[in-house]
């Protein structure tokens, strides 16, 4: 083996211990970073999970939704305006979301 060969095996031996250091150095990093986004993440998870239980059991908000407008009709009218400005908000950002994906 020739000594440029032993030293062209070396410098790139001293290479990959480099990039091994410098790959850890950026895993830490970026779990250090991911940390301030694991609050709002888990939100969201939430916030997901809850609209998923809502779909498959609708009957739960439409009776408790009953109950109101059998022990506060005015309160359940006032319910029911704010639902459905929610439901239209709902619908305009699906649509506007659905046309960003095109």
């Amino acid at each position: 083996m020739s000594g440029t060969t032993h030293q062209h095996e070396m410098e790139l031996a001293a290479r990959k211990q480099q990039l091994l250091i410098r790959s850890a150095e950026l895993r830490v990093t970026l779990a250090h970073q991911s940390q301030t986004l694991q609050g709002p993440l888990a939100w969201a998870d939430q916030a997901v999970s809850g609209t998923r239980w809502l779909r498959n059991h609708p009957q739960w908000p439409l009776g408790a939704l009953l109950l109101l407008a059998v022990l506060r009709p005015r309160r359940a009218l006032a319910w029911a305006g704010r639902l459905w400005w929610g439901w239209g908000l709902y619908q305009r950002a699906r649509s506007w979301l659905a046309r960003g994906e095109r």
